[in-house]
């Protein structure tokens, strides 16, 4: 495993600066993920990291060693992309094992044990015979990760590697990635999504990413919990934080006043606000009501079980006291 540092790194592209002076810490054994908007940096910054991209300046350390100049093969790194990027004409087996055959003294034996203890992490060694065509998009995205974990490398790193599967097959990756992470749990892991459910489920840590900096890092709670800024309220959690400004805020002493779906209540009167129902979401074991108040967007409350508000309804609601998130006029957390 390796630690990973990052000080003041900065990316340009000619004119274009898209990483504008990053300080991360990744410690070692973390499984860390990056998340942001579209065109925040995060996979730009994840192939510096890879050495796939050189750094414009700032400093690259792997345990402590400067390592901006240093190749990508010689990193120790095994990267996983969106596409699956196999062989088509070998076998799973030789896809797995290609990676090592062009390594200097590794014997066949060796070469076999690593590709079979992969295929066994994965569950793929029945398919080891097959050719990529002859399997799912899921079984070809552990054969693109077992292809990594033969390599034995002491950082994994992933770019959005889930984002070609459909919703079934996405949940069953993800789970074994989180296994894979719980089995070798002596590599460092970065993982770049754009997805809330990911991120919250696999992270460690989490790295929020903005317009190439870095905006907030902690464990997925305290990023839940306590974000530190209007910009990580709104980007953590799904359905994302309601922000209320303006009078119905000005009582609580905030420019704006920031609270989760599932800390507001439908009460039958003397509620703190109130809104025109506009939409209902019944998913079973909970469901959302969307309500038009006069904000930017619809206030989302989350409730357990089926509603049964309909369009038109005017209700009152009530955010729990300890639960209030309330902002400054910079968008910052008024503690």
């Amino acid at each position: 495993m390796a630690a990973i540092e990052l000080r003041n790194v900065r990316k340009s592209f000619g004119a274009v600066n898209v990483i504008k002076g990053v300080d991360l810490d990744v410690r070692k054994g973390e499984f860390m993920v990056f998340v942001g908007p579209s065109g925040c940096g995060k996979s730009t910054l994840l192939r510096l990291i890879s050495g796939l991209e050189e750094i414009t300046s700032g400093d690259m350390l792997f345990d402590g060693q400067r390592v901006n100049d240093l190749a990508p093969s010689k990193r120790g790194i095994a990267m996983v992309f969106q596409s699956y990027a196999l062989y088509p004409h070998m076998t799973v087996y030789e896809n797995m094992a290609f990676g090592l055959t062009l390594e200097k003294g590794k014997d066949k034996e060796e070469i076999r044990r690593r590709v079979e203890r992969a295929a066994d992490m994965l569950q793929i060694r029945q398919y080891l015979d097959r050719l990529p065509k002859q399997l799912s998009g899921g079984q070809r995205q552990r054969v693109a990760i077992g292809r990594a974990i033969t390599r034995d490398p002491k950082v994994f790193l992933f770019d959005e590697p889930l984002s070609n599967l459909d919703a079934a097959l996405r949940v069953a990756t993800r789970i074994e990635i989180a296994k894979l992470h719980e089995e070798m749990d002596n590599v460092t892991m970065i993982y770049v999504t754009h997805d809330q459910v990911e991120a919250m489920t696999l992270a460690d840590r989490i790295c929020v990413l903005r317009d190439g900096l870095v905006e907030q890092v902690g464990t997925p709670m305290e990023l839940y919990e306590n974000p530190n800024s209007v910009f990580v309220a709104g980007f953590i959690g799904s359905p994302k934080m309601n922000f209320i400004s303006g009078d119905k805020a000005a009582a609580y002493g905030a420019e704006t006043v920031g609270v989760r779906g599932e800390h507001i209540t439908i009460v039958p009167e003397n509620g703190t606000w109130s809104g025109k129902v506009i939409h209902t979401e019944n998913l079973g074991a909970d469901s959302y009501v969307y309500l038009e108040m006069g904000t930017e967007e619809p206030v989302v409350v989350r409730l357990d079980g089926v509603n049964t508000y309909k369009s038109g309804d005017v209700v009152q609601i009530s955010p729990m006291a300890d639960k209030i998130h309330r902002f400054d006029s910079a968008g910052k957390p008024m503690r």
